[in-house]
């Protein structure tokens, strides 16, 4: 059977296939994003309008957008609502700017590590993917100016707040410096944040899309983190020299998003009940942070070092004595135990090993100390350490 020559650069998600076999009961997982079923608000379906039944408009309920530019105002992004496209999640959005961009051998800028998803996606079009290292408070300066002096990328992929998978969170003196070079080098810059509102500190920071002054752009959320994932709701918000060639995208892709989701979304966003949901949210994610630390410092501060996520959903461990963590993955499920290796966070997963990726929102605390000790114990005999 001929397919498509894209079809031989489509990846299998590892997340995925983990998942799939973390389904068993008594397996404790560490691998995904899922957020914590507890804290999955209960939504009222009573009160939806007759007509939401009907096809819709593909930019999305207009009431929905309405709000959605409200609240990136207040964050500072510069938009209307008619700048805003509502997407089945942001996964979508991911979609979309790849058939916007991408063509085969395409270059495109994107972190080391970054978003497994999204290297998936760009992949899958033939894109090049030019990567710069990350610091502690974002990407090496110096290294994304040669980037973006020896390359003219896309465009620049990059998760600024609470990155997936690395958990950092860009300072403020690094947005400022990484706006002034996509200006500098006329670089549309896509900024995904699907873990802003997910925040343990009083620390802040204003979307780096707020700060460009040439460079055109997509930020792009989510209502999966913090709302219900499977109302499958997320949006884009483009410049306007974008958002037209987005929307025939969409239109060719699905129509529009699932009107019934989008419903749900609007009772939601922006309300005091809200509000109200996401502090509760943060403080249960920062009591599961705080005992995935405590076991972290019981089980792994001999064999890893770490930043403590100040909001997310992850932890990311570099091990001291390198190996490649893949190799960790069945003897884990062997003791129960689902976690995800950081190599395919990496364009060049066989060069970069020795990293994992723990999601502390999903094991209760109470399992959590016996889950991390197995996979500790794991990783010592991989390593020939007792």
């Amino acid at each position: 059977m001929a397919f498509s020559e894209r079809v031989a650069r489509l990846k299998s998600s590892l997340i995925r296939e983990i998942l799939a076999a973390a389904q068993r009961p008594e397996v404790m997982s560490f691998a995904g994003g899922l957020p914590a079923e507890p804290m999955l608000p209960k939504v009222d379906w009573s009160g939806m309008p007759a007509g939401i039944s009907q096809y819709g408009m593909s930019e999305g309920e207009p009431e929905l957008r309405e709000r959605i530019a409200a609240e990136a105002r207040l964050l500072g992004v510069p938009c209307e609502a008619s700048q805003v496209l509502v997407v089945s999640g942001s996964q979508q959005t991911l979609d979309l700017a790849s058939k916007l961009f991408i063509d085969p051998g395409t270059e495109i800028l994107v972190e080391a590590p970054t978003y497994l998803a999204a290297l998936q996606s760009f992949q899958l079009f033939g894109a090049d993917c030019i990567t710069v290292p990350q610091e502690a408070d974002g990407p090496d300066l110096e290294a994304l100016r040669e980037r973006l002096q020896q390359h003219k990328p896309a465009f620049a992929y990059l998760i600024p707040t609470f990155q997936n998978p690395s958990a950092v969170r860009y300072s403020e003196a690094k947005r400022d410096a990484v706006a002034t070079l996509l200006d500098e080098f006329n670089v549309t810059l896509i900024e995904d944040e699907p873990y802003r509102d997910l925040v343990f500190d009083a620390g802040s920071a204003t979307p780096i899309v707020s700060r460009l002054k040439r460079a055109s752009w997509i930020y792009t959320g989510t209502m999966s983190k913090t709302l219900l994932p499977g109302l499958r709701v997320g949006y884009l918000i483009a410049t306007p020299d974008l958002f037209p060639h987005l929307l025939r995208l969409k239109q060719s892709a699905d129509l529009h998003t699932n009107r019934i989701g989008q419903w749900q979304a609007l009772q939601w966003l922006g309300t005091e009940q809200y509000h109200a949901h996401l502090a509760e949210l943060r403080d249960f994610y920062r009591q599961r942070r705080d005992a995935m630390q405590a076991a972290l410092e019981e089980h792994f501060s001999d064999l890893a070092d770490w930043q403590v996520p100040q909001g997310g959903l992850f932890f990311w461990l570099t091990l001291k004595q390198p190996l490649d963590t893949r190799s960790l993955l069945q003897p884990a499920m062997a003791q129960n135990v689902a976690f995800m290796p950081g190599e395919p966070f990496f364009t060049e997963p066989d060069a970069n090993p020795g990293y994992l990726r723990l999601n502390f929102s999903h094991v209760e605390p109470a399992r959590l100390g016996e889950g991390l000790r197995r996979l500790a114990a794991v990783v010592r005999e991989a390593q020939g350490s007792k």
